[in-house]
């Protein structure tokens, strides 16, 4: 692998866990690279002066804990909020290339697939199902 740079890293789509969500719902997708205070500033902004009823925050990967601080960060400052919390994996496809590639070949590209833990946690002023799976009450 040391003869090999990382090109480009994707990861696939999926839908969210939560049925019946409403069309106006903000989800903050938290990056490894992502700052909490700016995560923080938008999503508060949201709850609190765009009177949104929820917010959902996802991450995967290395922004797994980033994500859990997040959600406990905005519990704590504003209070009364429902949880619900899924985990499940996530497909990253990662696209490295050969750095030393042969002099008569082509470039030589290597697609790597990994599976990396993902969190989503739905917040919610409103009550929600206390039977569902992953709920916390507030």
């Amino acid at each position: 692998m040391e003869n090999f740079r990382k090109v480009r890293t994707s990861e696939e789509e999926s839908p969210l866990p939560f049925p019946d969500l409403p069309p106006d719902v903000v989800e903050m997708k938290v990056k490894e690279g992502s700052k909490i205070r700016n995560l923080m500033n938008f999503a508060m902004a949201q709850m609190e002066l765009k009177a949104s009823r929820q917010i959902i925050f996802s991450g995967c990967g290395r922004a797994f804990t980033k994500t859990i601080t997040c959600v406990e960060i905005m519990k704590r400052k504003l209070g009364g909020l429902h949880q619900v919390t899924k985990v499940r994996y996530k497909t990253l496809m990662e696209v490295w290339e050969n750095q030393d590639p042969l002099p008569s070949g082509p470039a030589q590209n290597l697609t790597v697939h990994k599976n990396v833990p993902s969190i989503c946690i739905l917040l919610s002023r409103d009550p929600l199902d206390p039977n569902q799976t992953g709920y916390q009450p507030p």
